[in-house]
């Protein structure tokens, strides 16, 4: 039961960043605009974060003040960052992925110019600490407390809270049908009235927000509230679209996909723990590839049945209506 315990404690806060990269890639894309720039986005909302957490930290603040203020600026960050793909593709009808790859190559080459110049490092380091021992009381609850309340994040916790509001949103709210609209027929929708350009606005932004809380989530749980330019956030923006894919851009079945991956990662470093595993002898490397070859898979098996918003990645024109 420890080795069982520990997994699920150390699965959840890597799963909690690739569920909110990829509700922002679900935004996104629901409303027709194609997002592969999640990984920058990502390395915007973490290192904007870690940044003002390194200013912060000295301040007195406790540590869940300072995660919840970061998160807003890492949020801002992400929003801001995310208009670069908004005006390209949405008001210059550029091509989505082109821009969307472009702003992945340009943050990390940001982030190192800027750790450089400023602090002569590859990226911003704090010494702040996130991490909760127990959640007073639900901490007592028999198994639940201590899968869930035991040595965790508040991550953990705000990541399903925004998972909740996300569903709600998506699915019981006029904006929610509104933005579906525009992924789906945005020429009827255009035709009833609705601003296809300013929902594709709302959704990249959404998006954009969620990356960045997401990125710097992935700082916190992940790599001790640090980031650079070289590690980045490993791939996880990538591995958040495979998350969106297979999640079927809904809001539920991504988050069965995020703790999937999310297991298989926590497992590859955790190979030691389990006796089984360990007396294979095999190199610790090959589980460290389980995440990124099983999406392949994932994909290989599930993309022939997956069903995309009909009008992602296709500028709109009024005038084709």
């Amino acid at each position: 039961m420890n080795t069982i315990y520990y997994l699920v404690q150390n699965m959840l806060p890597v799963s909690i960043p690739l569920l909110l990269v990829a509700l922002g890639g679900m935004f996104t894309e629901r409303s027709g605009v194609i997002n592969i720039g999640l990984e920058g986005t990502m390395l915007a909302g973490a290192f904007a974060g870690a940044l003002f957490a390194y200013n912060i930290q000295g301040s007195g603040l406790p540590p869940y003040m300072v995660l919840l203020i970061c998160m807003i600026v890492a949020a801002v960050a992400g929003a801001v960052f995310a208009q670069l793909l908004s005006f390209a593709a949405v008001t210059m009808k550029a091509n989505q992925v082109i821009v969307g790859t472009a702003m992945n190559m340009m943050m990390p080459a940001m982030i190192l110019l800027i750790s450089k110049m400023f602090f002569n490092s590859d990226g911003i380091t704090t010494n702040v600490r996130y991490f909760i021992r127990e959640v007073p009381v639900l901490s007592n609850i028999p198994v639940i407390g201590d899968l869930f309340f035991k040595n965790t994040y508040l991550t953990v916790l705000i990541g399903f809270l925004i998972l909740i509001i996300s569903t709600l949103v998506l699915y019981k709210t006029k904006f929610g049908l509104r933005l579906r609209a525009c992924g789906e027929h945005p020429h009827a929708a255009d035709s009833v009235g609705i601003n296809v350009s300013k929902m594709r606005y709302i959704g990249v932004t959404i998006s954009g927000i969620l990356g960045g809380i997401g990125g710097y989530f992935y700082s916190v749980g992940i790599t001790d509230g640090n980031i650079n330019g070289h590690n980045g956030v490993a791939g996880f923006g990538f591995l958040a679209l495979a998350v969106m894919i297979f999640g079927q851009w809904q809001p539920i079945k991504i988050m069965f996909a995020a703790l999937f991956f999310a297991f298989l990662r926590t497992l590859a470093y955790s190979i030691p723990l389990i006796p089984f595993l360990d007396n294979l002898n095999i190199p610790t490397d090959y589980y460290k590839m389980m995440p990124y070859v099983a999406t392949i898979i994932v994909l290989a098996l599930t993309s022939k049945n997956s069903r995309a918003p009909k009008a992602e990645g296709i500028p709109f024109d009024k005038a084709q209506r």
